[in-house]
């Protein structure tokens, strides 16, 4: 098999990440979000550029899921990242999440998802140094919980198109 020069998978991956700041832009606008649609994003919370609170970070070290949903403020969508302001346990709290450090993106009043992955964990493991197998259970919040399972969905993965 040739080697891929062009890097169709970054490029993929790029492309999908732009459907879910088009869906974010469409939330940010002066409507809001139109009809029942509601976001759960998922996020690795280490990822570089994510910024939450140390409280958030030590209760969700690896992962975090949020719903946009009704109760969100100020969301701002930039070209590579987003900031919202969520209540969690009644005080609000501003986020920044990088597109870069989403992993699942879900819709569940149309059974729309798209899951990312995430490049060069495997490698960036090795170097390391660290062979031990990944966490095959990521860490919950309460929101991902209550969401609809994304198996059960229309979820769009890349290694469909990928030959084997």
């Amino acid at each position: 098999m040739a080697d891929d020069m062009i890097g169709y998978d970054t490029l993929m991956q790029d492309a999908l990440r732009g459907v879910v700041r088009a869906a974010l832009q469409e939330a940010a606008g002066p409507r809001g979000l139109p009809g029942k649609h509601h976001f759960y994003i998922t996020f690795r919370t280490h990822a570089p550029g994510v910024v939450i609170s140390d409280h958030l970070r030590a209760r969700y070290p690896d992962e975090m899921t949020i719903v946009l949903e009704h109760q969100f403020w100020d969301l701002e969508v930039y070209s590579d990242r987003f900031r919202v302001i969520l209540k969690f346990s009644g005080q609000p709290h501003p986020i920044t999440i990088p597109l870069a450090a989403i992993t699942r993106f879900f819709d569940p009043s149309v059974k729309f998802g798209l899951q990312f992955e995430q490049p060069h964990t495997d490698e960036a493991r090795m170097a390391s140094g660290d062979t031990a197998a990944p966490a095959t259970q990521p860490q919950q919040s309460r929101a991902q919980d209550q969401a609809p399972a994304l198996k059960d969905s229309s979820v769009v993965s890349l290694d469909a198109f990928r030959k084997k």
